[in-house]
């Protein structure tokens, strides 16, 4: 077994799922115990300036370049922790040759990924596919661009003949529950770029992401018997729908896709007396996402004059925005991982990414941090699948970046 795949089958067995719930950083111990793990291999390796943030959960370490030349600071970056599906006793299987057919991943349970549901199976026929067993998530997301990075390592460190700059890597917690990036420190990533390793199939590179924000109507009701509610009775459920109803019913994420923004109504809890909503608010473009808060918040002005008194009101916190704004002003990084999977072969997928990453929060830290694939498809759930050959062509393409970054 190589060394990539006996890490990453070793990686992915540990459960270091997120939890949103809790109030620690990170929000599991478990993602403080891989970090224990990797800090100690990356120490072995020879790395420098190895450290574990105890404020931020982020472990950072250092590669020093050799060039005799001036040359770039790139960083690489990757989340520790998994997403919100079950990750106890995770048991990935290895199919050799993979022949193209339906994969069983459970015969106990009959649990079988099928080629008609999945139709991107047929393009990694040959290589060694390594799935679930049908009962966990895989955790390609992220433990993936973590094995990633350290063969990128591993090669310069084998190859000390290649010239390079510094290289710096990360590894942070809490990506899954969108909060990781929020504490992380600049100061111990002293790079000209970065990269965050958590996309999808071979090609796919997002350097655009939504600009986004959360919002939470509360309404106050009253409720009385409904045999004597005649003109007393203001039920907060009926006034929640009828604020949803308000809303540009086609900007939903169901009926929107590319640059197209939306409102998403997560949330709604209550009852006739007291009713909370929690909405997400999502556009690409600035100027869109500001009118879309300035219209929620309106809405809620306007309602409260229809009502005998004011009884909706709204908190709105922003959380994170589109990393183009920040990255289109030196196009480096991309121009330089474009480059780099031309180099390879690699077709470049490049499309507006619907949703955000690590690299949305630290683009605004001052270091434009587009975000690169990590060759695993179908994340978050019992499908989830990648191959060692695609690993492997990821950390090529890390190898040329850094060898592109003069």
């Amino acid at each position: 077994m190589s060394k990539l795949l006996e890490r990453f089958i070793a990686y992915a067995k540990l459960n270091t799922r997120s939890d949103a719930t809790s109030q620690t950083i990170p929000t599991t111990q478990t993602q403080v115990e891989f970090a224990m793990i990797l800090k100690e291999e990356i120490e072995k390796m020879g790395l420098e300036n190895c450290h574990y943030n105890e404020k931020n959960g982020f472990l950072t370490a250092k590669l020093s370049g050799n060039s005799t030349n001036k040359t770039k600071a790139v960083g690489f970056i990757a989340h520790l922790d998994t997403a919100d599906y079950n990750a106890e006793n995770i048991n990935p299987q290895i199919f050799e040759h993979y022949d193209g057919k339906d994969v069983v991943l459970n015969s106990e349970k009959n649990i079988v990924m099928k080629i008609r549901e999945f139709p991107n199976l047929t393009d990694y026929i040959g290589e060694t596919l390594i799935t679930t067993d049908g009962t966990t998530l895989l955790g390609a997301d992220d433990k993936a661009g973590i094995v990633e990075i350290l063969e990128m390592l591993d090669y310069f460190i084998d190859h000390p003949e290649i010239e390079h700059g510094d290289i710096y890597v990360a590894f942070g917690p809490d990506e899954e529950i969108g909060t990781g990036a929020d504490h992380f420190d600049p100061s111990f990533f002293p790079v000209d770029y970065a990269y965050t390793i958590d996309s999808g199939r071979i090609g796919h590179f997002e350097y655009e992401t939504f600009n986004a924000a959360q919002a939470t109507i509360t309404i106050d009701g009253t409720s009385v018997h409904p045999g004597t509610a005649y003109g007393m009775m203001v039920n907060a459920l009926k006034v929640a729908m009828a604020f949803d109803a308000h809303l540009p019913q086609l900007d939903v994420p169901e009926k929107t896709r590319g640059y197209e923004g939306f409102y998403l109504l997560h949330d709604l809890e209550g009852s006739i007396d007291f009713a909370t909503m929690t909405y997400i608010i999502r556009d690409h473009d600035t100027t869109r996402f500001n009118e879309r808060k300035n219209y929620m918040t309106r809405l809620v002005d306007e309602m409260n004059k229809t009502l005998d008194r004011p009884r909706l009101s709204v908190n709105m916190i922003d959380q994170y925005f589109n990393m183009k704004d920040i990255i289109e002003q030196d196009m480096t990084s991309v121009d330089v991982a474009i480059e780099a999977m031309k180099n390879l072969a690699i077709t470049p997928i490049i499309t507006p990414f619907r949703g955000g990453t690590d690299g949305s929060k630290i683009s605004f830290m001052g270091i434009p941090t587009p975000n690169i694939f990590t060759g695993g498809e179908n994340f978050h759930g019992q499908y989830e699948f990648i191959t060692l050959e695609s690993m492997q062509t990821v950390a090529k393409t890390l190898i040329e970046i850094i060898r592109l970054s003069k």
